[in-house]
Formats: C-alpha cells, structure tokens, sequence
C-alpha cells in the first residue's frame, strides 16, 4: 500500500495561478511598466496616458469574459519589439513583481514541493513576464499566454490556446496528459472564483486569498483556504 501511495504522490503536481494569489500584481501592472518605459520620453508619457484612459474599458472587458477581456488587452502591445520585451521583463520583475509577492508565497511553493510535487505556474499573463517569477519560486514548468509577433515585433495578438478561465482546466489535462501527472494527486491554488475550473480539476484544491464568491465556494465544498497576506 505504502508503495502505491508513494507512486501516485511522485506523479503529482502543484498548479499556481499568479496574480492575486501568489503576487499582488496583476497584468495591468505589467503594462502600465512597458507603457511608461518606451524608447522615447514622448512615447512614455503617450503610452502612460492611453493606458490610464483604458482602464475603465479593461474593467468593464473583464466582468464580460475574461478571454474578451485579453483579446482587448493585449491588443495595446502592437508593434512592440519582443527584444525590448524579454529585456524589460527582468527589470519589471525586480522593479514591480518581485516587492508585491506575497510574504507566505515561497512557504507555500517549499510545502508542495517537499511533498514531491511537480510545480506549475498557470498564468493569464505572457509568458516572458511571468518567467522571471517562476525562476525566483524554484519553478520549472510554466504554462502562460504567448504574445504573437512577426518580424520580431508584437501583432498585437495572442497565439492559442489561450490561457483563461476554464481553458486553464483544459490545459492542465494536457500538461498531465503529456507528463504523466496523476490529476487525483494534485493540487492547485487561485484567488479568483473565474478559476472554478481549474481548482475542480484536481483532488486536493486550495482557495488562496479568495474573493467572495470563492470563499463561499471553499466553505460549501470543505476546500482548504490559505491566506498569504
């Protein structure tokens, strides 16, 4: 029995979502740090400015869908260089990222990991943003939307599948699909009741600083709730 147990605990995994459950940073924060560092000053201050009057639409965007919400988003980085990208999210990271990680967050990645646990930062931001915090964390794996460029600058588009809401719980499949993870085994963390999906598609779920409609959701089904602040 002991063996079994042991097995299944070697193909387990731990599933993160980022914003608002291990950083307080979202991805708005993100762009508001590339709007305000454009090569030029002018340009700076241009993209500052669009970005504050955008707020408002992003907002309403993401009480429709999500999805809706990074369709639009996402369109703003057109004609970015993704050169200028990679290189700026390290600065990001260390300038914006990094001070707003919650203080029980590294706790909460040892505590998986000494488990044997596999560890997995599922994110609704970009890849290369999101990278430098998985590295800090001691995590390997990343699954994350990927900006679509050509000719080395941003379309302004986002290459499938999108990373949002219940696509999340489909991608997590696959990823235990293609690394023989065992999902009953596995845990998986979110702040945001837009993760239902995800955390139902795993055996041990855990709400992480959750909002109301979560932690009414936690309470009901008997989940776990971490607060890392």
């Amino acid at each position: 029995m002991r063996a079994v147990t042991a097995s299944r605990l070697s193909r387990a995994a731990a599933f993160y979502d980022v914003d608002g459950t291990l950083i307080r940073a979202n991805i708005v924060h993100a762009f508001a740090y590339y709007a305000f560092n454009q090569p030029t000053v002018l340009g700076s201050i241009a993209k500052t400015f669009q970005t504050a009057l955008s707020l408002p639409l992003f907002w309403a965007a993401d009480k429709v869908s999500r999805k809706v919400m990074n369709d639009l988003f996402y369109r703003y980085y057109r004609g970015q260089s993704e050169d200028r990208l990679v290189v700026l999210a390290e600065e990001l990271f260390d300038d914006v990222i990094k001070r707003t990680i919650y203080p029980g967050a590294r706790d909460l990645v040892e505590e998986s990991r000494r488990a044997g646990c596999r560890q997995v930062l599922v994110s609704g931001g970009l890849d290369f943003t999101v990278r430098p915090l998985a590295k800090y964390l001691g995590i390997d794996d990343l699954i994350a939307n990927r900006l679509e460029f050509d000719d080395g600058h941003a379309t302004g588009r986002l290459e499938k599948p999108f990373v949002a809401g219940a696509t999340k719980a489909l991608l997590i499949r696959d990823f235990a699909d293609k690394n023989d993870v065992d999902l009953a085994a596995s845990y998986a963390y979110s702040d945001s009741y837009s993760d239902y999906a995800m955390l139902t598609v795993v055996g041990r779920p855990t709400a992480v600083n959750p909002d109301l409609r979560l932690r009414a959701l936690a309470r009901s089904y008997d989940w776990p709730v971490v607060e890392l602040s």
